[in-house]
C-alpha cells in the first residue's frame, strides 16, 4: 500500500473466511480507497503498517483474537453481531 492511501483510510471493514479475508477501506468521505482480499497473516502485517483507525468485523469465532490483535496495534477495533 502506498503512503496516500494509508493516510486516507478512515474505516476499515473486514469481512472473516475460513481461508481469506475481505477488506475495505474507506476514506473520510466515504469512498473506497482499498478493496483486498487476504490472508490472516497478511491482515496483521498490513494493518500494523496503517496509522489507528476505526475497523469493524463481524463476531464470531476468530473475531475476537484478531480484536484484541489490532487494539494492541492501536486501532478502534469492533466487533458487530452476526444477523
Amino acid at each position: 500500500m502506498s503512503q496516500k492511501v494509508n493516510a486516507a483510510i478512515a474505516v476499515i471493514g473486514i469481512d472473516i473466511g475460513k481461508n481469506s479475508f475481505h477488506v475495505v477501506g474507506q476514506d473520510h468521505r466515504g469512498a473506497i480507497v482499498l478493496r483486498p482480499k487476504w490472508s490472516l497473516g497478511q491482515v496483521e502485517a498490513r494493518l500494523a503498517n496503517l496509522p489507528p483507525c476505526l475497523i469493524g468485523m463481524e463476531a464470531c469465532v476468530g473475531a475476537h483474537h484478531l480484536s484484541r490483535k489490532l487494539q494492541m496495534l492501536g486501532h478502534d477495533a469492533r466487533l458487530m453481531p452476526a444477523k
